[in-house]
């Protein structure tokens, strides 16, 4: 039973890697486990410079998952070399950094810094606000996530996934874009933009009025979209998206995806991400599967 596998030319040991933006730098999970046992940790969106977020409050529960407008808050890449990136690699698992910016040349010069740290590779937030086309997010378009990506691509030597935003009608064209941009693999999904309202304040209780909505409320709709995807790229595919458990995992690479990230689950239970590597092995037991390479998008549509 192998359950290495090879993402976007990553090498991990298992698939499972922790979403960008739920477990930090990893710090406060070591009480819980040994961060190696992880098939890759996505650290927290960090940007070129430090970012305060936005005001709280910032997160609120909703039925089967959170709504968050945490605002990318973050100290910066600087401060993640010297202070964060040296704990990570106390770890024997894959750093993948979620680079996040407001504009195209931010994202450039994030990525020149990015490429000369010791990381495994860089996961582009393309779900951020583009200041200069009036706040609309980068992956909203086809021609959008082709230009950045390809511009990061030019300066970055490093494995480069880009992270697809739901909220698109074309998630498939999106997905394009990044691989005609130079992409080695794709993420998906971010959040999916939603609305909660307190209805004696009369007023959303989210200080940002909207924010993104993720746990299991939003599995199917990943699914489906991984399972688009894959028929329209040839590069590989991280499933995000309400997974808390081995099943769910085993869902999104039958639909398509190689690897997979575990995201709001972890504020559910810290040690979803292990049981979750569990069920995986649990699963190839039952089967008798030798490797995982062999279910990827193996959904039977008749």
């Amino acid at each position: 039973m192998n359950t290495k596998i090879n993402f976007a030319g990553i090498q991990m040991k298992n698939p499972v890697t922790v979403a960008s933006g739920t477990f930090g730098y990893g710090r406060e999970y070591t009480d819980f486990f040994d961060l190696s046992k992880l098939g890759g940790i996505i650290t927290k969106g960090t940007s070129l410079k430090p970012k305060s977020g936005n005001k709280p409050p910032r997160v609120c529960e909703t039925a089967s998952g959170m709504l968050n407008s945490i605002g990318l808050q973050n100290p910066g890449v600087e401060y993640f070399a010297q202070n964060d990136l040296p704990f990570l690699k106390k770890f024997d698992t894959a750093i993948i950094v979620n680079a996040c910016g407001s504009t195209v040349d931010e994202y450039v010069e994030l990525c020149k810094m990015l490429n000369t740290l010791d990381i495994d590779g860089v996961e582009l937030n393309l779900s951020c606000p583009n200041v200069k086309a009036g706040c609309m997010a980068f992956g909203n378009t086809y021609d959008g996530v082709k230009e950045v990506t390809k511009k990061v691509r030019s300066v970055l030597d490093k494995p480069l996934i880009v992270k697809l935003t739901p909220n698109v009608t074309d998630i498939a064209s999106i997905a394009k874009g990044a691989e005609d941009g130079g992409a080695d693999g794709v993420s998906l999904i971010n959040t999916l933009l939603g609305m909660k309202i307190d209805i004696d304040k009369r007023r959303p209780i989210l200080a940002n009025n909207t924010g993104g909505l993720s746990g299991p409320a939003i599995k199917p709709v990943a699914v489906r979209m991984v399972y688009q995807v894959f028929q329209a790229v040839n590069i590989p595919i991280l499933g995000i998206g309400g997974i808390i458990n081995g099943d769910d995992a085993i869902e999104f690479m039958l639909a398509g995806a190689k690897a997979v990230s575990i995201g709001a689950g972890n504020f559910i239970d810290p040690y979803t991400s292990i049981n979750t590597i569990n069920g995986i092995e649990k699963y190839m037991k039952k089967y008798n599967i030798e490797k995982l390479e062999d279910i990827i998008g193996k959904v039977n549509m008749n």
